[in-house]
């Protein structure tokens, strides 16, 4: 019997997340199915993709009691702090958070998977790491050993994250990013496309470059 998710989102996190879940069910690789998303900016009944908007966020709270599922990918690269705010003032519990892995990604047996994770295909997670609630590994991204990743992380495709890292809550890691091993993100950093790095980068900043340098600070 499937479950039934509803992603909050749209185009962007949320259809790519969407049409992974459903390339996985079509292989017999999930139990989850995909029924829309929840969106303030579109129209409901609208497809997004192969999926309608079936409401507002304010729905969260009727669609919790219908016994859905959520998934949420509303996060951004400037800060996270008012998405996550936003979300967290739904009061969606954990038990309610879909946890997704794609069929065609390796995650190691010891690596721990926080409530609503998403892992995308070809991914790799080397063991022993551990990701808070509602992290985002998409497609091809890769990490090290030993890690540990706070709530709400967006690491984007192909960034490469060493190990022994510490990366707090609400990181954007971006599009092929690398990260040296032992070193600290703070909470609702950025770390930008294509950026190489081997410093520590402080709390609501954003860095950018190779070797990354501060640019400025978050929103």
């Amino acid at each position: 019997m499937s479950r039934k998710v509803v992603i909050l989102g749209g185009v962007g996190n949320g259809t790519v997340v969407a049409a992974a879940i459903e390339h996985a069910r079509r292989m017999g690789a999930t139990d989850l199915e995909v029924a829309g998303f929840l969106n303030d900016r579109e129209e409901v009944g609208k497809h997004l993709d192969l999926f309608p908007v079936i409401g507002k966020l304010a729905d969260a709270p009727r669609l919790l009691h219908e016994g859905y599922l959520f998934i949420n990918t509303i996060l951004r690269i400037d800060g996270n702090r008012e998405r996550i705010a936003l979300f967290e003032s739904l009061g969606i519990p954990d038990d309610r958070l879909a946890t997704f892995v794609h069929p065609q990604a390796y995650v190691a047996p010891s690596v721990q998977l926080g409530p609503g994770c998403v892992v995308m295909p070809n991914v790799s997670m080397s063991p022993a790491s551990r990701l808070g609630k509602g992290c985002l590994m998409m497609a091809g991204a890769m990490m090290g050993h030993d890690n540990e990743v706070g709530d709400f992380c967006h690491i984007a495709a192909q960034a490469a994250v060493g190990s022994y890292l510490h990366i707090g809550k609400g990181v954007h890691i971006g599009l092929n990013a690398t990260i040296r091993e032992f070193l600290s993100i703070g909470d609702f950093a950025t770390l930008g496309a294509g950026a190489v790095l081997t410093k520590n980068i402080p709390d609501n900043e954003i860095w950018i470059g190779n070797p990354a340098k501060f640019l400025r600070y978050a929103h």
